[in-house]
């Protein structure tokens, strides 16, 4: 009897069944160093598993402290969980008169957040106006405080497949060879490569209006939105088409209003400047100065001689007299980043960097560009106390769309417009910034005129973010998350896509895999009752609070 007993239990050892066949090394795997993957690698820790957060650099936080400090949320009353904490320790931080080492709290506050800052902002004490420096010194105190190990400048290999059996990651393999198995994985990337490297079905670039029947997709000629630039000439010589067409402007349009292509929306740096002069490093020329680049500027400022500095770059003030600066947008020069090779990629990234600096420097120095933009833009330079690693520079180019997963269900302009809206079930968040897509290309109209072409900007209403965007179909993977990359049209993408958004999804996505590793179950199997449950109980705001 005993001996049948024995032989009972080992087969019963040898065949085990379920997603966890085998003891990896981790519970959950995040990968990429995004605040998106920052929240998530907390969440998970503080649900006592186990987790490795990857990035593929010395930092953590993505562009939330790579230069994006003045932050994408008009509506911070939606904010909750880890993300509000955040923002919270960023308000205790600046409490602190020490901090301010050239200018006042009150006086500062006041000024830039005008009245929100007496209303909503005082009472909730978040503060989304910040340095980079700061924002990141919080994130590596919360991440070592939840215990979460972190693996620096490690990325995955790109020339080689996840290991899968049938629809379950059981290991990743890294550049340098080192294999990480978990039991979850969390693709938290700007890019999506590990969704890609799994064999999850994605897309990069627009939709056709047809395809989810959407009025905003696809290719968008902008007739009556945004900057006129028909009396602008498109060629290097003015006037001269046969001089050829300005760098990056596309020669002819290559569809029809609507119609579906690869392109994507125009990246850039958000660069930290300063005008203090004790911490301010002039802006120098870079050796790969291209004044073509700017050249649409000099044939614009020639006819509006008036225009200011601000209609051009956006500084918006950050503590300490920095800035947030925006609107260096290279247009047509990031469509091949997403599913580039990192070599390429990094070919593309220093492209974007002499585009900024050099149009930095063209508005600071050029003799074309009228005397008192001049004037105002020499008061500005590169931070001494940010980015010190990166030659004063932020380290994370600005990826404001890249691949987006086709997962169990994607979020479209139906579920995210301001009326007519068909709300999205099974909400792990909320998103209420407007429909915003940034230009993607200029063009040669049929007549011969310059365009722009690709911009979305349109309002909307808070609106709940599906938990079945951030899964896979479950036939091609069953223990993946994506994050920044999640399921969505280009049209739903262009509001979904703000900082906060990733971090709110990056806490829920993270209480999904701990409770699918608890039930041994596949993350499209999850009970949504029991994830909602968690994550209220955690502080996150599934529903637009009713007003009292």
């Amino acid at each position: 009897m005993r001996k049948k007993i024995t032989i009972l239990i080992l087969l019963l050892c040898s065949f085990v069944t379920g997603l966890f066949a085998n003891t990896p090394q981790y519970d959950i795997c995040i990968y990429g160093e995004s605040a998106s993957g920052v929240i998530a690698a907390i969440q998970g820790a503080r649900m006592g598993k186990k987790v490795v957060l990857i990035s593929k650099n010395d930092h953590v936080g993505g562009l939330v402290t790579s230069g994006l400090t003045a932050t994408d949320m008009n509506r911070n009353d939606l904010i909750g969980g880890i993300t509000k904490e955040f923002y919270n320790k960023i308000y205790n931080y600046y409490l602190q008169p020490e901090v301010w080492r050239n200018q006042d709290r009150e006086s500062f506050m006041i000024s830039t957040l005008k009245r929100t800052y007496r209303g909503k902002n005082d009472e909730r004490r978040i503060q989304w106006v910040y340095e980079s420096s700061v924002a990141e010194r919080i994130m590596r105190d919360m991440l070592k405080t939840a215990g979460v190990e972190v693996l620096f400048n490690h990325r995955l290999d790109l020339n080689k497949n996840v290991r899968k059996e049938e629809n379950i990651i059981r290991s990743i393999q890294l550049e340098n060879g080192k294999v990480i198995e978990a039991k979850m994985f969390i693709d938290a990337s700007y890019e999506g490569d590990l969704l890609a490297r799994t064999g999850i079905s994605y897309t990069v670039g627009r939709e056709s209006n047809l395809q989810y029947g959407e009025t905003y997709n696809g290719i968008r000629i902008n007739y009556d939105q945004g900057k006129d630039l028909t009396k602008i000439s498109p060629y290097i010589k003015e006037g001269n088409a046969k001089s050829g067409a300005l760098p990056y402007v596309t020669t002819q349009e290559w569809g029809k209003q609507g119609d579906a292509d690869k392109r994507v929306q125009a990246y850039c740096y958000r660069m930290t400047l300063t005008n203090d002069p004790d911490n301010r490093i002039s802006i120098q020329k870079p050796k790969n100065y291209n004044p073509l680049w700017y050249e649409i500027y000099v044939r614009m400022l020639k006819l509006e001689p008036e225009t200011k500095l601000q209609q051009i770059i956006t500084l918006t003030p950050m503590p300490n007299k920095k800035t947030d600066t925006n609107h260096l947008d290279f247009f047509g020069a990031s469509y091949d980043y997403a599913e580039a090779d990192y070599k390429t990629r990094k070919e593309i990234e220093q492209l974007h960097k002499d585009y900024a600096l050099g149009m930095l420097w063209f508005l600071g120095h050029d003799k074309r560009v009228p005397e008192h933009i001049r004037k105002e833009m020499l008061d500005w330079g590169l931070p001494k106390d940010e980015f010190t690693d990166t030659r004063n520079f932020p380290y994370q180019i600005y990826v404001r769309e890249a691949r987006r997963m086709i997962g169990t269900f994607v979020m479209t302009e139906k579920n995210v417009r301001k009326t007519d809206r068909t709300p999205a079930e099974h909400s792990v968040g909320l998103g209420s910034y407007a429909l915003d897509c940034h230009y993607v290309s200029r063009v040669i109209d049929q007549e011969g005129k310059l365009r722009n072409e690709g911009t979305i900007f349109a309002p909307t209403i808070p609106y709940p973010i599906s938990y079945y965007s951030l899964t896979p179909k479950e036939e091609e993977c069953a223990n993946l998350l994506a994050t920044v990359c999640l399921s969505s049209s280009h049209v739903a993408y262009s509001t979904i896509r703000m900082e906060p958004v990733y971090m709110i999804l990056g806490q829920s996505a993270a209480t999904a895999a701990a409770l699918a590793i608890d039930s041994n179950l596949p993350v499209q199997k999850l009970s949504y009752d029991v994830l909602k449950y968690k994550l209220l109980q955690d502080g996150q705001l599934l529903s637009v609070p009713t007003k009292k």
